[in-house]
Order: C-alpha cells, then sequence, then structure tokens
C-alpha cells in the first residue's frame, strides 16, 4: 500500500537527487571548467557519460528493481550520488572527472524517476498513478530550490566546498529510500506476454488461445516501440533545451535578463500543469494525455519566431513547454502501466528507455553543431519536427490504447 508518508519521503528525496546530480551541471559546470583550467566542452563532455552510463545500466537496474523492489536499488543510488559528488569535488585529473561522472550515472538511473516509478509499481500496481503525479511535484522544484542554495554555498566557500556538500545533501535520501516497503501488489497485473510464457499459463488451450496471446503480445510491443519513440524523441528536445534554452532566446534577439527571467517560467509551467493533473487528471487516460501534451509541444515552440518582437510570446513559449514536459513527465510513468501493468514494469521500462539516454547525451553537442550552421532558427525549426513526429507517435498510441484507455476502478480489496 502506497501511504501518504511514503509518498512525502519519496517526493523530498527526488527533490534532493535530481537537485545534487542532474542540475549539478547547470550551476557548477563552468566553474569547474574554470576552477582546473579546463575546456567546458570536457566538463560538458562528463555530463553525457553519465548520461551514456544511464542507458547502459538501465534494463539491469529496472530488473532489480522488479526482482528486490526500490528499497536496495534507490538507498544505493543515494550513496552513489555522495560519492559522485565527492569525486567531482576532489577530482584534479580529467580521468577522476569522468570517473565521477559516470558514479553519477550509475546513482541518476538508481535514485531519479525512473526507478522511483518502478519501485511504486511495485507496491501500487496500476493505483500508483497518482503517487506518481504526486512525488514529481518535488522533483519540479530541485532546480528552483538547488540552484540559488548551491551559488550561495559556492559564492562563500567555493566550488570544491559546495561539490561536498552536495554529497551531504545527496545522504540525505538515504533514510526517505530505506522507507520503501518490500511489498508487492497482489498478483502483478499485466503479466508478460512471451509466447513460451502465455503458453505455459493458459494451458492446452489449443490454436486460438495461441493466437490471441500472440496477438496480444504483437500489440504490446507495438505500444511498447511506439512509447519508446514518443520517450526518446521529448528526451532529445528537453536535454537540447536544457542546455540551450536561454541561448537560443538570446539569439532570437531578447536581452540576457529578459531570455532570463523568459526561460524561469519552465519551471513554474512545470509544477503548475502538474499540479492540475494531480488535482483534475484522474479520470484522464494517459494516453490521451500524452496526445494532448505533444500536441501542445509543437505550436509553443512556433511561438518562439515572435519572441524578439512580443517579450509575451517568449513567455508563453517556456510557459506551455514547460507545462507539457510536466504532464509528460508523469504519464512516462503511468504509460507503461496502461501497456504492461505492473508485471516486469522495472525491465520493460528499462529497456525502452535506452535510446532516449543515449541521444539525450549526444542532443546538446548535435544542438550546438545545428545552431552554429543554422542559426536559432534553424534549432527551433528542429525541435519543431522531432516533436511532430511525437505527436505523431502518440497520436497512433492513442489509437492503439483506445479500447482500453478508460482505467479500470480498483476492487475494494486492491
Amino acid at each position: 500500500m502506497i501511504t501518504r508518508a511514503l509518498v512525502i519521503k519519496l517526493g523530498l528525496g527526488q527533490l534532493i537527487s535530481w537537485g545534487t546530480a542532474y542540475y549539478l551541471i547547470g550551476n557548477f559546470g563552468t566553474l569547474i571548467a574554470q576552477h582546473h583550467g579546463w575546456s567546458s566542452s570536457v566538463v560538458y563532455a562528463g555530463f553525457s557519460t553519465s548520461l551514456l552510463t544511464m542507458a547502459v545500466v538501465s534494463p539491469f537496474c529496472g530488473r532489480m528493481i522488479d526482482r528486490h523492489g526500490g528499497r536496495i536499488i534507490m538507498t544505493l543510488g543515494s550513496c552513489l550520488n555522495a560519492l559522485g559528488c565527492l569525486i567531482l569535488a576532489f577530482a584534479d585529473q580529467q580521468v577522476l572527472h569522468f570517473i565521477g561522472w559516470i558514479v553519477l550515472g550509475l546513482a541518476m538511473r538508481a535514485s531519479l524517476y525512473d526507478a522511483a516509478f518502478a519501485a511504486l509499481a511495485r507496491i501500487g500496481g496500476r493505483d500508483a498513478r497518482r503517487a506518481m503525479g504526486q512525488i514529481t511535484l518535488f522533483g519540479g522544484l530541485a532546480s528552483t530550490v538547488f540552484w540559488p542554495l548551491g551559488h550561495l554555498i559556492q559564492s562563500e566557500f567555493g566550488i570544491t566546498i559546495a561539490l561536498v556538500a552536495y554529497a551531504g545533501f545527496a545522504l540525505l535520501t538515504v533514510p526517505m529510500y530505506a522507507a520503501i516497503p518490500d511489498a508487492r501488489h497482489g498478483r502483478p497485473s499485466g503479466t508478460d506476454t512471451r509466447p513460451t510464457d502465455n503458453a505455459n499459463d493458459v494451458g492446452d488451450t489449443g490454436d486460438a488461445g495461441d493466437a490471441d496471446d500472440q496477438g496480444l503480445a504483437t500489440h504490446q510491443r507495438l505500444c511498447g516501440f511506439l512509447y519508446a519513440v514518443i520517450v526518446t524523441l521529448l528526451n532529445v528536445v528537453n536535454a537540447a533545451m536544457s542546455a540551450h534554452m536561454i541561448a537560443i532566446l538570446i539569439g532570437l534577439g531578447l536581452t540576457t535578463a529578459a531570455a532570463i527571467e523568459a526561460a524561469s517560467l519552465r519551471g513554474i509551467g512545470q509544477s503548475a500543469a502538474r499540479a492540475a493533473e494531480i488535482l483534475f487528471g484522474k479520470r484522464i487516460a494517459p494516453a490521451s494525455l500524452t496526445l494532448f501534451a505533444t500536441a501542445v509541444l509543437p505550436l509553443c515552440f512556433v511561438l518562439a519566431f515572435w519572441g524578439d518582437q512580443f517579450a509575451i510570446a517568449a513567455m508563453t513559449f517556456t510557459l506551455l513547454y514547460g507545462a507539457a514536459n510536466g504532464v509528460l513527465t508523469i504519464t512516462r510513468g503511468t504509460l507503461p502501466l496502461m501497456i504492461f501493468g505492473n508485471a516486469r514494469y522495472g525491465h520493460q521500462v528499462g529497456r525502452l528507455l535506452v535510446p532516449g539516454f543515449i541521444l539525450s547525451a549526444l542532443a546538446p553537442s548535435l544542438y550546438e553543431r545545428a545552431i552554429a550552421h543554422w542559426g536559432p532558427t534553424g534549432a527551433l525549426w528542429l525541435s519543431i519536427g522531432l516533436l511532430a513526429c511525437a505527436f505523431g507517435a502518440a497520436m497512433w498510441l492513442y489509437l492503439l490504447l483506445q479500447p482500453q484507455s478508460s482505467e479500470p476502478r480498483p476492487s475494494p480489496t486492491a
């Protein structure tokens, strides 16, 4: 059973884990390069290495959570997060710097949303949807809390002490993740649809039963493929915008102050949309929410073209972009429940996330080259094209899931 106390602990853990790991580069990337006299490309290559590490270990991590629950894996992730921050704090050689980012890559896959979603799915089954949304409310505030906090610590004590402090913050999540129960929600729903397993489950049902099993397996594979396409395309654009949004807005003609002000609305839109989904989205199927959010994304990028003429256009762009991303973060966790159920949730999702981790690691560099060749408008058109493809995949997935788009009401004994 998923309790309110567990949701709060996981939510606070997500806030700290995102703030001390994923958003570390935004706060300290340039400062680390200056401190050691390295080029910025070395530091950002380290961050890309951490994302590639997440891709390599993603299926294994998912299987371990399916098998052992979230307590062991996520607690280990907290310890690795602290270790990675400590390595970066004292890494005076580039090889140590990359080792630190590899450790942080392991930590992020074991402790961020995807691990938390798998842990909740294991505990609550399809009833975990609300809890998934609730913990993202906390995680969405990570940059809002840790960017100014990290800047304050670094300004007073220097980059080394700031990274050591981040390690200390990461250790605070150990008791939060240690509170995750080992319980599994009833009999896993959406049992594995591989033909050999289904043959054992259904017994001697004849050719018609085998055909039904194979049809269900094919349907799930296609839905899983479309889910992977959507997540991968969104990850690419999200990673690119995290690195270049302010620079793109400046390149379009906004002043630096106006670009930063507009970009800051991304987090506000993200948190507001997640709160709205939790309050009002209970009766809306994840496939419908995904379709709506992916339809909004390319349209909001069109608004950015008028950002240099109308400040409200730039602000609306970042606000809507954050809002759509906020909703899609939740459906990233709930869609697989609709497709697969909670049987082998961690393993299924872990495999499907691999392309997204790999391409998101390359996205900042690829967008940097796109901006150099085509300018900021070229980067916007590239984003619109990728997001239009994501919308097409979301439409196809919606049509495939439409007969089962309404979520089953939980039984009184669930």
